[in-house]
């Protein structure tokens, strides 16, 4: 482009005949309105915060509905080693005891309920974020859209993580109910409690499963967001199109 602009320069600047010059002329105009149409198609539409507030959260709701209902699923946490729920840490003194007894069979059926009420709890998660989604106030969605790329789901578990752990506490009661957790327990410390000289176990069951299903929807959350940021497949409307494909 620049070597013909030039040629013409050189061209039209030896005293040719002022037809021709004229033809050169508008060939060179024709040429710099052609570049400049290039160079601002190259420019990519600017997003304003309000864009990036509602892109923001339309990439939350999608991946808390996504991971609701991969972890609702049966066999959801229960099969997934990146957010199984074991055994309390703070019962783990027992868990030896009583699989010095014989009790493995029964220890992994407790396990597995602890499970089974996260998976059971998980069926209504999608509405627990779903409202915390919709409460936040993005100040800085800028810094949250050119951030790690787990940022937005940083930012969520941050801000909403005690609102989202209030309202989802009744949702896990009913679920340990539902899949009768207690009824594994209680043989277990039953069992162990009248072991000599042990300390006794009362772990609080509802806010345990709690708080680790709350953090296995977290780094399901935090994957669905790596997906949005790094493939555009991943992208299912036009606004996640424009806010991460920017």
């Amino acid at each position: 482009m620049k070597k013909i602009l030039i040629l013409i320069y050189i061209v039209s600047a030896t005293g040719l005949n002022a037809q021709f010059k004229d033809f050169l002329k508008k060939q060179k105009d024709s040429l710099i309105k052609k570049e400049k149409a290039i160079v601002a198609g190259d420019k990519k539409p600017e997003l304003t915060n309000d864009e990036v507030v509602k892109g923001l959260k339309e990439a939350l709701t999608i991946g808390t509905n996504n991971s609701a209902a991969l972890t609702s699923k049966l066999d959801g946490y229960n099969k997934n080693p990146r957010i199984f729920i074991p055994w309390p840490q703070e019962a783990k003194d027992m868990k030896e005891k009583l699989m010095k007894l014989g009790m493995e069979k029964k220890i992994i059926e407790f396990e597995t309920s602890l499970n089974r009420a996260a998976e059971e709890a998980a069926k209504k998660a999608a509405s627990v974020f779903v409202d915390a989604i919709t409460n936040m106030s993005l100040q800085d969605g800028f810094a949250i859209l050119k951030g790690v790329d787990t940022a937005a789901t940083n930012y969520l578990r941050k801000t909403t993580y005690n609102p989202l752990h209030d309202k989802f506490i009744p949702v896990v009661k009913e679920a340990v109910n539902t899949v009768k957790v207690t009824s594994y327990w209680n043989p277990l410390v039953t069992t162990y409690n009248k072991i000599p000289g042990v300390k006794k176990q009362n772990p609080d069951l509802d806010e345990y499963v709690t708080n680790k299903a709350i953090n296995g929807l977290m780094v399901l959350i935090a994957d669905e967001e790596m997906k949005i940021r790094k493939d555009p497949l991943a992208r299912v409307t036009d606004l996640l199109k424009k806010v991460f494909g920017h």
